[in-house]
């Protein structure tokens, strides 16, 4: 196998950063982690101007979320698809309230898509999907992805 180097220190760095520090956790602790920081964000959100820059970071939050809650479905029997988060992203054309509104309603179907991993009892043990940089991440990985990449992003937004 014929490895680039930058992607294998990208996938060691994702063990690092992104698996190890939810390898004890639950799928509830991490839902209510994404509840509270999903709200802290929407709090963030409401102080913030419309402006195209600001508008070109929520649909790139959005897109990666809706991306990612893909991925996730595969773990529950969708089949994978090897794609790009573009298709997933909302026109940065629509209004600050619009993006604001389907930000919230992303969020939400993350925290839903949770409860269907929860209560899904044929989930294989131990199964990984493939991120596209970060190579194979557990779910408990996936959310803590979704988590962290909202929260670190919306940091640009003013």
């Amino acid at each position: 196998m014929n490895v680039k180097p930058i992607y294998f220190l990208m996938r060691w760095g994702a063990q690092l950063i992104i698996e190890r520090p939810v390898q004890k956790l639950t799928i509830p602790e991490l839902a209510s982690q994404l509840e509270q920081s999903g709200n802290h964000l929407i709090e963030h959100l409401s102080s913030c101007q419309d402006t195209l820059p600001n508008r070109r970071q929520l649909c790139h939050l959005i897109g990666i979320e809706r991306w990612s809650q893909r991925r996730l479905r595969v773990a529950l029997g969708e089949p994978f698809l090897s794609e790009e988060y573009d298709h997933y992203r909302p026109s940065n054309e629509r209004s600050w309230d619009e993006l604001k509104t389907e930000w919230i309603t992303t969020r939400q179907a993350t925290i839903s898509l949770t409860k269907d991993l929860i209560s899904h009892s044929s989930i294989t043990p131990g199964i990984k999907i493939l991120h596209n940089q970060y190579g194979p991440l557990s779910i408990n990985a996936w959310l803590r992805y979704i988590d962290t990449h909202a929260s670190s992003e919306a940091k640009r937004i003013k």
